[in-house]
């Protein structure tokens, strides 16, 4: 993750990381994100989100890597559900991102309860 001024900023970063491998991604979906992705579609291995820096998205983001890190129960949790559904959606990223989605939803609200 990333954190910039303002997301019109990143326009500039698109070609720089594509000669590095990066390919951008738009998700109409996500307008307060920018997402770039590297490796073979469908199994990226580097992911890279650009958010407003200090923005709620961007707060959420470290809210839910800080409660992962702290809670040992929880990130087994989140693990095992990521490789359920690496397997049931081997082939559908939209749905893998949005089955996946309640759980990142809980542990941030959790989160913010601390």
């Amino acid at each position: 993750m990333a954190g910039v001024q303002h997301l019109d900023e990143v326009d500039k970063f698109i070609d720089p990381l594509k000669t590095i491998g990066y390919e951008f991604v738009a998700h109409k979906e996500f307008p307060e994100r920018r997402f770039f992705r590297k490796g073979q579609w469908r199994a990226g291995t580097h992911h890279l989100h650009i958010y407003k820096f200090g923005s709620e998205e961007w707060n959420n983001h470290l809210l839910f890597r800080d409660y992962l890190s702290t809670h040992s129960d929880i990130r087994k949790q989140y693990q095992q559900l990521k490789q359920n559904l690496s397997q049931k959606h081997h082939l559908d990223r939209v749905g893998y991102t949005q089955e996946k989605a309640p759980f990142i939803r809980y542990v941030i609200e959790e989160a913010k309860k601390r």
